[in-house]
């Protein structure tokens, strides 16, 4: 039976000045205490323990691997029952699997460990937090979803000193251990208490008169976005702007040392990319409103292929060219959410966020086994030649998806523009 959200009964009062400060706060933490976990842990772990470098940076890979293949999943239960459950679920996967890795006695139950945690990170970080927005708010979540990606965008800023601090002063078992309780202590209560308990959300009057009633609608709109020539080439899109953020987020300071600059300015090169992320995001939180989000697309797509071409040229503009790629990654973040959003609807929105999710996560994860491979076989500068070509096709791609998108619409291909 489709829900009625005319019903006052069914409408859930939630204020956006709660919740995403609230969902800011444990993206922040749910982001340093998994995905940008290793970063600052895998070198003393591997020291202390004599495993595998390459073992222990490969468990964020195989956490990648699984939170790609359960995505899905975690969006057909926002879905159905709202991002509650779901994020308050991936608070004690995270727990867990930091607990497990703070205890773990040999590299088998360490790398195990991270299949938890891949669990975690597929019910915890941006996609399922986007979804729970979507779901909650409709389209009007669009401002939400860039507000929450400024506080996402602090994660590494945050979390890689504090957890190197940690690990100074309690070791990384003890570091893991401190985040698993800030999982049970801070983020689980924050999803329980702030996100309702219904699955209801509100929703604006035009959303609700687009909704069919057909109980099998469900199954039926699964197959007719994942048929739409719309839904796969934003998928494409999306894919591939994963995969070369990836590549270079690991290898940058490789392929900046290969241009003969010195370890401690590629560092600090580096680092402009963080600020300019931010930079970008609130920028498009202050003009979003005023231009559909397949211009924020088609701005991240060619400012990440014109900063990396620059850096490619070996132009002595350096600092510009990762200026240019950090605002173009910035505004990824935002348009692979509210493009899906203002394309299809709120709706089906967690369902089709899940399928797209699948795909860039199983990118992300191969993605630095696959450009190490590159370095190695070709060289740093030759790769990058072949990432910038990547990035350039991407902009086709983006520019394809941008001439569908602005025609007018056929039956059965995107249900609303």
């Amino acid at each position: 039976m489709s829900l009625s959200l005319d019903d006052p009964a069914n409408r859930v009062a939630v204020s956006p000045r709660l919740v995403v400060p609230a969902l800011g706060l444990t993206q922040i933490l749910a982001w340093g205490s998994s995905f940008y976990l290793p970063a600052v842990l895998a070198q003393p772990v591997a020291s202390d323990t004599g495993w595998s470098l390459t073992w222990v940076v490969g468990g964020l890979s195989i956490g990648l691997l699984i939170a790609g293949l359960t995505s899905p999943f975690v969006g057909r239960q926002i879905h159905r029952y709202g991002g509650r459950p779901v994020l308050a679920a991936s608070s004690i996967l995270l727990s867990a699997g930091l607990f497990g890795l703070a205890l773990a006695p040999n590299l088998a139950v360490f790398v195990l460990c991270w299949v938890v945690l891949g669990f975690g990170m597929s019910a915890g970080l941006y996609d399922a937090a986007f979804s729970t927005l979507g779901h909650l708010f409709g389209r009007a979540a669009r401002h939400h979803i860039a507000v929450l990606t400024l506080f996402g965008g602090l994660a590494s800023t945050v979390c890689w000193p504090l957890s190197a601090y940690m690990v100074t002063e309690l070791g990384w078992r003890g570091a893991c251990a401190v985040y698993a309780v800030i999982q049970i202590a801070l983020c689980l209560p924050l999803h329980l208490l702030v996100l309702p308990k219904t699955a209801a959300r509100t929703a604006n009057r035009d959303e609700i008169d687009i909704a069919p009633v057909d109980a099998q609608r469900d199954k039926s709109a699964a197959m007719s976005f994942r048929s739409s020539p719309v839904f796969l080439l934003l998928a494409v899109t999306i894919t591939i702007g994963s995969t070369v953020s990836t590549v270079v987020s690991v290898h940058l300071l490789t392929i900046l040392q290969a241009q003969g600059i010195a370890l401690a300015a590629a560092v600090a090169l580096g680092a402009l990319i963080g600020p300019a992320q931010v930079g970008a995001r609130f920028i498009e939180i202050l003009v979003g409103r005023y231009h559909h989000p397949i211009w924020t697309k088609i701005a991240s797509v060619t400012l990440v292929a014109l900063g990396l071409g620059l850096l490619w040229s070996g132009a002595p503009i350096v600092f510009l060219a990762l200026i240019f790629y950090g605002a173009g990654i910035g505004l990824e973040s935002i348009a692979r959410a509210t493009l899906p959003l203002e394309l299809y609807g709120s709706r089906d929105y967690a369902l089709i966020v899940g399928k797209i999710a699948r795909p860039s996560l199983i990118a992300q994860a191969a993605a630095p086994s696959i450009g190490a491979f590159l370095i190695e076989t070709l060289g740093a500068q030759e790769s990058l030649a072949a990432i910038v070509l990547l990035a350039g096709a991407n902009v086709l791609l983006a520019a394809i998806l941008f001439g569908i998108t602005r025609s007018p619409p056929k039956q059965g291909i995107v249900p609303r523009f």
